[in-house]
C-alpha cells in the first residue's frame, strides 16, 4: 500500500487532517516537523533563529529523502517542496494530495512574526509572497487536490473519497 502525503501551506492543517486521516484508514501517521525537531535537537524556529533558512531547508529535504515508511499519512512542512530530490523521494512510494487553502484563510492562522512558527522563509517575506512562490510547486508535486474545509475529519474524509474515486487503492 502506498502513502498518503499531504502538502500545502502553513496553516492548511496537514498534521490534524493527517492524524484524522490515519485513523480513518488504519494507516500510521508521521508529522515531518517532528521529525527534523528529534533530528536537530531544537524546535523548528530554534533551527531558523540559530542555524538560518539555508540549514532548516537542507535539514528538511535529508529527512524527507530518509523516510522510509508504508501504510503512513505523512504530514510534510510547508516548505518540503522546496526541495526536489525530497518530494520525489516521498512520491516513490506515496501519492501526493495538496490541502488547497485559500490564502485569506492562511493570512488568518499565522502568526504576526511567522519565525515563531517555524515557517522557512526569507525574514521579512509575508504569508502571500511565501504563498505565491510556493503554489506552483504544490501545483507541481499534487497527485491530488482537495479544497481544505473546516473541520479536520471532513477534509480527511474528503480526501479519502477523493482518492477512491480516482481508483487509488488504499
Amino acid at each position: 500500500m502506498k502513502n498518503i502525503i499531504l502538502i500545502g501551506m502553513p496553516g492548511t492543517g496537514k498534521s490534524v487532517v493527517g492524524r484524522a486521516l490515519a485513523r480513518r484508514l488504519g494507516y500510521t501517521f508521521l508529522d515531518v516537523d517532528d521529525r527534523i525537531v528529534e533530528q536537530a535537537g531544537m524546535t523548528l524556529p530554534e533551527i531558523l533563529r540559530t542555524q538560518g533558512l539555508e540549514a532548516f531547508l537542507e535539514i528538511e529535504g535529508q529527512v524527507g529523502q530518509a523516510l522510509e515508511c508504508e501504510n503512513t499519512v505523512i504530514a510534510t512542512g510547508g516548505s518540503m517542496v522546496l526541495s526536489q530530490a525530497a518530494m520525489e523521494h516521498l512520491r516513490e512510494n506515496g501519492v501526493t494530495v495538496w490541502l488547497e487553502t485559500p490564502l485569506s484563510q492562511i493570512c488568518d492562522r499565522m502568526p504576526e512574526d511567522l519565525t515563531d512558527r517555524g515557517i522557512a522563509a526569507v525574514p521579512g517575506m509575508t504569508i502571500r509572497q511565501i504563498y505565491e512562490q510556493r503554489e506552483p510547486l504544490y501545483a507541481q508535486y499534487a497527485d491530488v487536490i482537495v479544497a481544505s474545509r473546516d473541520g479536520e475529519d471532513d477534509t480527511a474524509h474528503q480526501v479519502e473519497q477523493i482518492l477512491r474515486t480516482v481508483g487509488i487503492r488504499l
